[in-house]
């Protein structure tokens, strides 16, 4: 018997509700109050990286099995391109994180030198900048007088009010290349999971094919559902996309390998 709609919808948004606490244990965000992205880039690369893992094997399950080779040909193709794949999107994710606080702090040091050497110009900085918010007179006067009292205050101030700059939305560049690592690789191992049951002769190469779609494709559209959720856009559309570019990954891949196959340019005797 199916189940009613409305009972469909509450149970995906209780999956989705687990999903974001487990999110902010593992980004240590475990405060109550709304989930915000901007908060933690680690949350953007559990993410991307738990969805680049998916599809990234279905591309290569789908492709190498669309050939019909052996399963465990199909499993070291997938977890050479898995950890291949993780490996890369962490080097990259830990360079240009350490790249970004690299130019932040750069910018840092030449605000301190500014409010160092040229304090009345950079006072009226953040005079202006409050006036430009409404405040006039004594209020204003007394605005600038507080933050100006206070060197942090002071420049985190004209970081974030002039610069719009924050070094801690960025977070650690090693910790942010280990949580893409690990995201990939849980999201990658997906679709080669039901090769291992192929290699131990319950099921065949078509039907392993077959439920690593259905999974990645699963967990394509959690993922995007989740990912829409949280920028406040339509979960369903979010998690339709996700799936639909799994799902295109997969068929892509299939009709490469089994073409390859069938035209004998790979040989999979």
């Amino acid at each position: 018997m199916a189940l009613p709609k409305y009972l469909i919808h509450s149970r995906l948004l209780g999956i989705f509700n687990i999903l974001e606490i487990i999110i902010r244990v593992l980004s240590k965000d475990t405060t109550h109050k709304e989930l915000h992205i901007k908060e933690s880039n680690y949350i953007r690369d559990i993410i991307f990286g738990f969805g680049d893992g998916i599809n990234t094997s279905l591309g290569i399950v789908a492709g190498v099995g669309g050939a019909l080779i052996a399963a465990d040909v199909v499993i070291l193709a997938a977890l050479v391109g898995m950890f291949t794949g993780a490996k890369a999107m962490a080097v990259q994710n830990y360079l240009a994180v350490k790249s970004q606080r690299e130019i932040l702090e750069s910018e840092i040091k030449r605000e301190e030198l500014e409010i160092k050497n040229m304090p009345n110009e950079e006072r009226m900085e953040i005079e202006n900048i409050y006036r430009a918010k409404g405040f006039e007179g004594e209020q204003l006067e007394n605005i600038v007088e507080k933050i100006t009292s206070n060197k942090d205050v002071w420049l985190k101030t004209m970081l974030t009010e002039e610069l719009g700059l924050n070094l801690d939305i960025l977070g650690s560049p090693l910790k942010g290349a280990l949580v893409m690592f690990g995201s990939f690789l849980l999201g990658g191992i997906l679709p080669i999971l039901p090769y291992f049951v192929v290699k131990a002769g319950i099921i065949s190469s078509i039907t392993a094919i077959g439920i690593a779609i259905v999974m990645s494709v699963f967990s394509s559209f959690i993922v995007g559902a989740l990912k829409a959720r949280m920028a406040k856009k339509n979960w369903i559309k979010g998690g339709i996309e996700m799936a639909g570019l799994g799902t295109g990954i997969a068929l892509v891949g299939y009709g490469l390998g089994a073409e390859l196959a069938k035209t004998g340019i790979i040989n999979v005797q």
